[in-house]
């Protein structure tokens, strides 16, 4: 799991293979890039992750953090904002769909980048494949323990940062969009509370 700070970032280094337990015989392995701009993004591509389904609400184990692939449950989350953590098995299925989760960390509160962050996803480009009533496929969530600020996922990519920078995370999704397993846009199940609470 990534750590927070520069420091931890910056060792990951140009380029770096790390060799991950894989499930079911198969390792999964990733490639960290070099930390870039002012917030040390660093993006990371994965390979060889599980994509079963799992009974709902079960225990999810995923070996990197933001989860970018893995068992997951069999219905997603709808493509909105929330104000609480959603269950990793519901939003890893929305990465199977095409769609680019947006994770973010602030045990003190972070109301202000929350709110920009927002706004950054409302002007993304509408989604030529989604209807008119969901326009784009993203979410965004907090996750505690997430390992950095902010970060956003895709189906086998990361993207982990210090604070938000609007172009790095901009350009990760324009590049990773829509790049699931299953590529359609269709909503998923609206929550207003944790389901597995």
């Amino acid at each position: 799991m990534l750590e927070h700070g520069k420091a931890a970032r910056l060792a990951f280094g140009s380029a770096v293979l790390l060799v991950l337990c894989g499930c079911g015989g198969s390792e999964v392995t990733s490639r960290a890039g070099e930390p870039q701009g002012e917030c040390n993004a660093i993006e990371t591509s994965f390979q060889n992750g599980s994509h079963g389904h799992i009974e709902p609400c079960s225990e999810t184990d995923y070996e990197m953090s933001p989860p970018v692939f893995g068992d997951h449950y069999p219905t997603w989350a709808a493509f909105q904002a929330y104000d609480f953590p959603v269950p990793l098995g519901f939003l890893v299925h929305d990465l199977e769909h095409g769609a680019v989760v947006f994770f973010y960390d602030c045990p003190d509160g972070c109301a202000d980048e929350v709110a920009e962050v927002a706004e950054f996803i409302d002007a993304l480009p509408v989604d030529p494949i989604c209807p008119a009533e969901i326009a784009r496929r993203t979410v965004l969530v907090p996750r505690p323990a997430l390992g950095a600020r902010w970060a956003t996922a895709a189906w086998g990519h990361s993207l982990t940062a210090d604070c938000f920078d609007a172009e790095l995370f901009g350009d990760f999704y324009e590049r990773r969009v829509g790049r699931g397993r299953e590529d359609f846009c269709n909503q998923g199940s609206l929550f207003t509370t944790n389901p597995c609470e």
